[in-house]
This record gives structure tokens, C-alpha cells and sequence, in this order.
């Protein structure tokens, strides 16, 4: 790409926080035209297309070529860097310090298979979704190196257990050709959104579908009790203290993160070659990333041991949601949109992936006879995350957001593990196909 209009990150920097402020601005507004707009366009797509456009229209670029001393010299935004090694895990650390273990168990054990149902679903979902529709487009299988679709595949296992974080996480992990990306990213917002608005739909016949799955539901009201407790406990209005507290804890434990992966990474890598060896299914438990994000995650469950978990009242997860969207818009940067539209069988197998996810969701809750609400909202916990599991849960009533929300912090917990090994298990097959 030749050189953008504006080369400086500090400018770019601004023109992607005044993007991503324009999207809050309009999705929130009352005018009929955004409202319906939005409705129909999720804002977390913009996120992602508009800083992509900007990129297409040469206006910003995360990568160009200029020539100096009559030689091609290729040039790289750090935007995405910063944004992937700091903001990325700053933001899992304020997601996760909230986590309440005792609250999820007291959700009644129907909530919790619910939510690991969905787990699994993904997990091994998309290894057979990949050998079913490769099958037919044996190019889904033939790709190799970074281009290799398993790899792009492994972000979507990442999106629909944890968020973005986590699929950020196992685009940095796995190393997937950046310039593909974009496909990913089209697949993980129609597939997910597809099954949203399913979810969303069966909530105006709640009442049939439990009857249906025999399903007990007097565990709801009691959460709806507990959940209005705890709100109003925890909930107040932030301070700059709280600020300043709140991004302290998130960066200085970055950084020791950011020290411990170092030497873990490194440590592994000296003592056994099978993880040095670049070649090997083992290898990402060489990567400083891996390390970095599971460090960071592993801090802040800790924290959710210690009163800095109260800090989640002055607004500790929605700090962690603006790193989140600076980290699409700098992903979003990368995105060659010309390439998007290249493999509509991606969208094939996204949908055989999640009908996978349904279909064991349906088949466990009929089982268990779990409600229609534990179903709904554990999926959406795995596939739309702390964006849209809160939505789906106050669609059955308000005082049930947070239910969501705890369940989608849990899927942040899980979401870098439990993606990995569905990477693991999708290169495994398609070295079999191949």
C-alpha cells in the first residue's frame, strides 16, 4: 500500500477515537433513522469496517511502502501493538476482577452445564464444522503457513467463547494472516447476530419452550431477588480516585504480567525443544502472548478474591469495554475489505459451527430441564459476550442483566483456554483431511 494521507500514529490514534465516539454517539441517539439504522447494524461492526474503510480509502493504514534513497522501505503503525500487548490484557484484568465464583455456583448448577454446554458446543464445533464443509471446499483444508483457515478459525473459537479480547488473543497466538482477517470478522457478526436475533425471537414463546423442556423455573425469581441485592450494593458514582485506582491496578499488573511471560515463555523454550520447535502442536505454549493474557486473566481472578473486586461499582468493566473497542478499531486497520467477500464458504461453515452449538444446547436442556433463560443467556455468554449476553438476559427482564454479564466474564475467564484447544483440535483435522 503506498503511503495514507496521514502517517503519524498520535494522528490516527485520534481519528479512531473520533470514529468509534461517532458510533456511541449515533447508536444511543433517539432519531428514528439511527435507531432503525442500528438495529440493523451491530455497532461493533462499524468498530471494525469504518476504521477498514479509512484504510481502504488510504486515508490511515496499520502497514505501507514509501520510497527513501531510492529503495522501497516498508512502514508499520504500533497502534496495533499497543493496543494488543497493553490495552488487550489491561482489559481482561478489569473484566475478570469482578468475576464472583460464589455468585455463578449460587446460580444453581442447571446455569452453569448451560453455559458449559455451549463451551464444549464451540470447541468442538468448529473441528467438525471444518471437516464437514472441507470436505466439499477442500480449500478450507489445503491452506498452509499463516493462511492456513484453521488459524482464522481459532479467533472465531476465541469470539464465541470469550470476546474480542480473547479472539485478539488467538489472532496474536496463532498468528493468522492478518490480510484474511477480515472474512473472520465477517463471519464472527452475521453468524453470531444470526443467532442472536433466533435467541431473541424465542423469548416471545418463553413460556411454550419451557413447558416443552419440562423446565423448572422457580430458580428465576430468586435470581431476579439476589441480583437487585447485589446491584444495589455495589453500584455507585465514580470518582477520580476510583479512575486513577482502577487503570493503576490494570497497568502495573500488565507489566508484571508482561515479566512473567517473558520468563515463562523463555523457560519453557529452554527446557523443551518440542515447545521451541515452531513446527509443533505444542508450540504456542512457547508464545510470549499466550503467557501474557493468561497471566493477566489468572490476576484478575485472584483479584476477585480481594476487596478490589468492589472496584467493578466505579465502572472497572466499562474501562475495560473502551480498551476493547480501541483494539477492534486498530484490528480493523488491517482489514482488507476486497478480500472479504472471497470465501462465502467461511459463512457455510460458520453456520454448521454454531448449529452444532444449538443443537447440543437444545439436547442438554431438554436432559437437565433447564429453563429457556439458561439456555439463551449461556449461549449468548459464549458467543456474544459481555456485548450482547446482558441484552438477551434483560430481554426477559430487567433485573436479570447482570446474570449476563457475570456468566459473559466467565466466558473471558474460559475463552483463551477453551479456544486454544479447539485450535488444536481443528489443526489435528486438518492435517488428517489434508
Amino acid at each position: 500500500m503506498n503511503e495514507p494521507v496521514f502517517t503519524n500514529d498520535l494522528v490516527a490514534f485520534g481519528i479512531l477515537a473520533g470514529v468509534l465516539g461517532l458510533i456511541f454517539y449515533t447508536s444511543s441517539s433517539e432519531n428514528k433513522f439511527w435507531k432503525k439504522f442500528y438495529s440493523v447494524v451491530p455497532a461493533l461492526l462499524l468498530a471494525y469496517m469504518l476504521p477498514a474503510i479509512l484504510t481502504s480509502l488510504n486515508i490511515i493504514a496499520e502497514k505501507w511502502t514509501s520510497i527513501e534513497n531510492g529503495q522501497e522501505v516498508v512502514h508499520h503503525s504500533s497502534l496495533y501493538y499497543v493496543a494488543s500487548r497493553l490495552l488487550l490484557p489491561a482489559s481482561l484484568i478489569l473484566f475478570t476482577l469482578s468475576i464472583d465464583l460464589g455468585a455463578i455456583a449460587r446460580l444453581g448448577w442447571r446455569a452453569l452445564v448451560m453455559f458449559f454446554t455451549g463451551t464444549i458446543g464451540i470447541i468442538i464445533g468448529g473441528p467438525i464444522a471444518l471437516a464437514i464443509t472441507g470436505y466439499f471446499f477442500p480449500d478450507l483444508i489445503s491452506a498452509t503457513g499463516h493462511d492456513a483457515t484453521w488459524r482464522g478459525l481459532a479467533t472465531l473459537a476465541g469470539s464465541w467463547i470469550g470476546g474480542g479480547a480473547n479472539q485478539a488473543a488467538m489472532l496474536e497466538i496463532f498468528e493468522y494472516n492478518q490480510n484474511l482477517y477480515g472474512g473472520m470478522v465477517l463471519v464472527d457478526i452475521v453468524v453470531a447476530n444470526i443467532w442472536m436475533a433466533l435467541l431473541l425471537f424465542g423469548i416471545n414463546y418463553n413460556d411454550k419452550i419451557n413447558k416443552w423442556l419440562k423446565a423448572d423455573t422457580s430458580a428465576i425469581e430468586e435470581l431476579k431477588r439476589k441480583v437487585i441485592e447485589f446491584t444495589k450494593k455495589t453500584q455507585r458514582i465514580p470518582s477520580l480516585r476510583d479512575y486513577m485506582i482502577i487503570l493503576g491496578i490494570a497497568f502495573f499488573t500488565v507489566a508484571m504480567s508482561y515479566e512473567g511471560a517473558t520468563w515463562i515463555a523463555e523457560g519453557l523454550k529452554s527446557n523443551f525443544p518440542l515447545i521451541a520447535d515452531k513446527s509443533s502442536k505444542l508450540s504456542s505454549l512457547g508464545s510470549h502472548f499466550f503467557w501474557l493474557i493468561s497471566l493477566a486473566t489468572a490476576a484478575g481472578i485472584i483479584y476477585s478474591f480481594t476487596p478490589i473486586k468492589n472496584l467493578e461499582g466505579a465502572g472497572a468493566s466499562k474501562i475495560g469495554s473502551v480498551f476493547i473497542y480501541f483494539l477492534v478499531a486498530t484490528i480493523g486497520m488491517k482489514i482488507d475489505l476486497n478480500k472479504i467477500f472471497d470465501q462465502p464458504e467461511l459463512i457455510l461453515t460458520g453456520l454448521v459451527w454454531m448449529s452444532i452449538h444449538a443443537l447440543l444446547l437444545i439436547i442438554v436442556a431438554k436432559w437437565i430441564r433447564a429453563p429457556y433463560f439458561f439456555l439463551a443467556v449461556g449461549s449468548q455468554a459464549n458467543v456474544g459476550g459481555a456485548a450482547s449476553a446482558p441484552i438477551v438476559a434483560s430481554a426477559f427482564h430487567p433485573a436479570l442483566t447482570s446474570v449476563g454479564a457475570l456468566l459473559a466474564i466467565l466466558g473471558y475467564v474460559v475463552g483463551t483456554y477453551g479456544a486454544w484447544f479447539s485450535a488444536i483440535l481443528m489443526s489435528w483435522i486438518t492435517e488428517i483431511l489434508r
